[in-house]
This record gives C-alpha cells, structure tokens and sequence, in this order.
C-alpha cells in the first residue's frame, strides 16, 4: 500500500477544489437572487433604466456561475444554483410581461427550460401585484391587457405535462398561476364595473345639469 499517501493527496486536492468551487456557486447564486429581487422592485416603480442595468449586472453574475461550475457540473445542476437562474428568469419575464414586450428566449438567458418555466410562473404572481398598481391608478385597458397575458400563460403551462422530477415541481407553480390569475382577473371586473358606473353616474350628472340649466 506504497501508494496510499499519493491517493490521499489526489482526493483531498480534488475535494478541495470542488469545495473551493462550491463556495464560489454558492456566493454568486446569493448576488443573483439579490439583483433579481431588486429588478422586480425597480419593475414595480417603473424605473425601467435601473431595472435594466440591474439585469446586466445580473447577466454577468450569471455567467460567473456558469463559468464556476464548469469543471463540476453537479454544482451547476444544486438546487440553489437552478434556483437563483430561475430568479434571473423571473426578473427578465416580469420586465417583459410589464413592458408588454416579447418574453425573453431561455437560451438566450442561458437558463435551463425547467428554471425558466418556473421563473415564468413565478412572474405571474408579480403581475398580479402590477395588475393591481394599474387598477389601483384607474388604467382599466392595460390591466385588461396584463391579464390576458397573464391567462396565455397559464394556458400554456398547462400543456407542460411532464414528471415534476423533469420540471422541478411545475405543477405547483401552474396551480399557483391559476389562482393569481383568477382573482386578478376577479378583481380586474370588478374595477371595470366600477368605473363603468362612475361614468354613467358623470353622463347623468352632466345631462341633469344641462337640462337644469
């Protein structure tokens, strides 16, 4: 067993470079999650030109992982890893969704189809949220517009029938983009109804005041 000393060096080298790798995978995922987070915030205010920088600097952090967790491709595939890239999809769709423009393409991305699929149902919460702001400030049409995206969406999500050890558990987020949408879409009829009221109540004011007058 003359060789045991040299073996030990190999492994315990090799084991550290992983770990080392690991440490790296770990601390860029975080930086993602947290650029993510603060482009859908950005989103939300309409800050288009931060929201936009925070997604390069986003891109870039994304590629560091790749490029991390080349050499260790079951670090790339760990779930906090897939996890934070399905953060960076969530923020680009979100972006696009609340701009009305087209999705952006995973590949593109350079995100795994299943991350991206969650990202995508995960975005509709968000504009749930941008639904609600647009409602809130009487922009009756582009919430009309918002949730028929929101509806197209889970339209397609449903025809993703696959095993969620394949999507990385869709079926759930497909159920939560059900419910977001409906109540949306709920509370989305009930503002028009309102502001359909209100007009008639105008025209009838404006009428009963001409006819007085």
């Amino acid at each position: 067993m003359n060789n045991l000393d040299s073996l030990a060096d190999k492994i315990l080298a090799g084991l550290d470079h992983k770990n080392t790798a690991r440490e790296e995978a770990l601390k860029l995922s975080r930086l993602l999650v947290q650029h993510a987070s603060k482009t859908i915030r950005a989103v939300h205010r309409e800050e288009w030109d931060q929201a936009d920088e925070l997604l390069g600097e986003a891109g870039q952090i994304a590629q560091r992982l790749k490029a991390a967790t080349h050499a260790q491709p079951e670090l790339y595939s760990a779930g906090y890893a897939q996890d934070a890239l399905k953060e960076y999809a969530e923020a680009h769709i979100t972006r696009a969704l609340a701009r009305e423009e087209d999705l952006p393409d995973p590949d593109t991305l350079g995100v795994e189809y299943a991350a991206y699929l969650n990202g995508l149902g995960e975005a509709i919460g968000e504009m749930r949220r941008h639904a609600l702001d647009l409602i809130r400030r009487g922009e009756i049409e582009r919430a009309e517009r918002l949730v028929e995206a929101m509806d197209e969406v889970y339209g397609f999500l449903t025809t993703v029938d696959y095993p969620d050890a394949v999507t990385n558990g869709l079926r759930r987020t497909t159920d939560m983009v059900r419910g977001v949408t409906e109540r949306t879409r709920g509370d989305l009829t009930t503002a028009a109804r309102q502001e359909r009221l209100q007009a008639a109540l105008r025209d009838f004011e404006r009428k009963f005041g001409d006819s007085i007058s």
